[in-house]
């Protein structure tokens, strides 16, 4: 187990990596080093079905255990411990959450974890693989469907002519060939006033961007904004328009994807409130209100479509996915029965399609720097019985729940004299919030927790930095510089 705090998953771990916040990338660079002096690498994998392998070879050869210790905190003699137990398993899955991926330099953390699954083989075969753990339902489902700024369902390149044509003539429409903005571009293009209206379809941005108080204003300066949700949130509270939408797990008909790639149909449970329609009915109405007739809404006749245009969904029949409880993509025709392995095609001889790169990244930690003003990393997150901004989740009673606060060591809050229960302020370089402190064994001196469900209670959004990784338009939620103080009520 790798991570800043001792969660209560840690307890089931055989090691416990500490190590501090931001410091993934040496961590995972001086495993890969380890690796490959130890001779533990496999070397048949890599020329069979790789490339690129001198250049991250060349790369980590300076990310020594001793560096990786002063750079993760993490004792070099775990880190070789881990290299070794990793080389050298029969099988082994990398599984990664929000840890990796909400830092400045995301995609980067991610291919660090890759190189290691290349370097020793763990890719393509039973029990080993990179999985990356959804914190959402159907988030994979999302992007299938071509929810990302420069793909087309399946994953297929917008900006391939080949392959937009095929859409284009589906839909009799003309596509531009250019990439969209992902969610931090849009506020980006939002403050260049270039972005002036805005559709937001089951998502909170209010309270979930970081820099909430630059978020609040250009949501506040767009043109126009219509919401579509199923609760009255924040952001629904600054629109123009709501719609009201429907729940897509009980309500509606279609599919889900799950993180292994398996597509199970979804089906309606209970009638939608009076006053509701079906999202797909909503985009439809809309569509006939800009002039262009779709019919009426069905969802297989949807799925369908996907079909035809999606190679990789080609044999997955409504029939097929209740007759087989779901199938995993990529599924090519009706005789398929799915791939077990995403990347088992890497194990064939010859080896069948386009090698795996490896990539030479580099530790850079996080933006926002510990210095005297600032010296406690915040590091934010879920607590178990919560969900997201809690726009779901504090409608209903929960026996886990507690109050937010900050969690804090029981070391920190003796050097800062604080007691359980006080309230102190937190201020970060962007504003300050007060919150009553806990302490939690799990976090080590200099770390500090806050969840983001309760912004009406603690505003932890109003403390985080809106540094961006440029591949994946992620912010460093993970990574806050504070500082806290004595709060008197006066």
């Amino acid at each position: 187990m790798v991570d800043p705090r001792r969660t209560s998953s840690a307890q089931w771990a055989d090691l416990w990596l500490g190590l501090d916040v931001g410091s993934d990338i040496s961590l995972a660079n001086a495993m890969g080093r380890e690796i490959i002096v130890s001779g533990l690498a496999n070397e048949a994998f890599i020329r069979h079905a790789t490339s690129g392998f001198e250049a991250y070879r060349q790369c980590v050869e300076k990310y020594t255990l001793d560096r990786a210790e002063r750079e993760t905190g993490v004792p070099a003699e775990a880190i070789g411990q881990t290299a070794h137990a990793y080389a050298k398993a029969k099988s082994g899955q990398i599984c990664w959450t929000l840890g990796i991926t909400e830092h400045h330099n995301a995609v980067d953390n991610v291919v660090a974890l890759i190189n290691l699954a290349l370097l020793t083989g763990h890719v393509g075969r039973y029990g080993s693989g990179v999985n990356p753990l959804r914190g959402q339902n159907n988030v994979q489902g999302g992007g299938d469907m071509g929810a990302i700024p420069d793909r087309l369902t399946g994953f297929q390149h917008l900006e391939n002519p080949e392959l937009r044509a095929k859409f284009e003539r589906a839909w009799r429409a003309k596509i531009e060939p250019k990439r969209g903005w992902h969610l931090s571009a849009m506020f980006d293009a939002m403050e260049r006033g270039e972005l002036t209206l805005l559709y937001v379809l089951g998502e909170n941005p209010v309270d979930s961007e970081a820099d909430r108080h630059r978020a609040v204003k250009l949501l506040g300066g767009l043109k126009f904004m219509v919401v579509q949700d199923l609760f009255y949130t924040r952001t629904a509270e600054m629109a123009d328009v709501v719609l009201p939408g429907s729940a897509g797990w009980c309500e509606t008909e279609g599919t889900v994807t799950s993180s292994e790639r398996r597509v199970q149909r979804v089906r309606a449970a209970v009638p939608l409130p009076d006053g509701v329609l079906d999202d797909i009915e909503i985009i439809y109405q809309l569509a006939r209100r800009f002039g262009h007739e779709w019919g009426m809404p069905d969802a297989e006749a949807i799925w369908n479509e996907v079909r035809q245009l999606s190679p990789m969904h080609a044999g997955m029949s409504y029939r097929r996915l209740e007759e087989l409880g779901g199938i995993q993509w990529p599924c090519y025709d009706e005789t398929h029965p799915g791939e077990m392995y995403l990347h088992s095609r890497l194990w064939q001889d010859p080896l069948i399609g386009p090698r795996a790169p490896f990539h030479a990244v580099e530790f850079e930690p996080p933006v926002d720097e510990l210095n005297e003003q600032y010296p406690i990393r915040l590091t934010t997150g879920r607590y178990l019985d919560s969900y997201n901004t809690g726009a779901q989740s504090q409608r209903f009673p929960s026996p886990l729940r507690r109050a937010a606060t900050i969690d804090l060591s029981p070391e920190d809050g003796e050097r800062y004299q604080v007691g359980e229960g006080e309230k102190v302020r937190i201020s970060s370089r962007r504003g300050s919030i007060i919150a009553p402190v806990h302490f939690d064994s799990g976090l080590r001196p200099g770390l500090a927790f806050l969840s983001v469900h309760f912004h009406e209670q603690v505003a932890t959004n109003d403390l985080t930095i809106d540094a961006v990784d440029p591949k994946s338009g992620t912010s460093e939620f993970k990574a806050t510089a504070i500082r806290i103080e004595k709060y008197a009520e006066n």
